[in-house]
């Protein structure tokens, strides 16, 4: 799958083509994963940006490959969104701790 760099946001024929499933079957999977949000054109046209493209990509992943259900998919997304939470939470803290140390080296 190879999402253009040149391109911000992609309508849903375009995403069909990268994703390689039929534009109702995104339809579809926007009505069942909330994480699903793609934005309406002033033309009301959806419009994707490139997380959701990603986002599509890991679902089909999900779906076909590893053959899980619409539920277990959305098990799966969820649990990985709260690990990059906690992770990005752990990072956030870890900084913290080094600009503290950094400023009382520098008092």
């Amino acid at each position: 799958m190879e999402i253009p760099d040149n391109k911000r946001f992609f309508r849903i024929g375009e995403v069909s083509r990268i994703i390689g499933v039929k534009p109702y079957v995104l339809r579809y999977w926007e009505s069942e994963f909330p994480i699903l949000k793609p934005r309406r054109a002033d033309s009301k046209q959806r419009t994707y940006r490139k997380e959701d493209i990603e986002t599509l990509g890991e679902i089909k992943r999900l779906l076909y490959e590893e053959k899980l259900t619409i539920e277990g998919a959305k098990k799966r997304l969820k649990s990985a969104k709260q690990t990059a939470t906690t992770d990005h939470a752990t990072l956030l803290r870890e900084i913290k701790e080094e600009l503290t140390n950094i400023l009382k080296i520098l008092q």
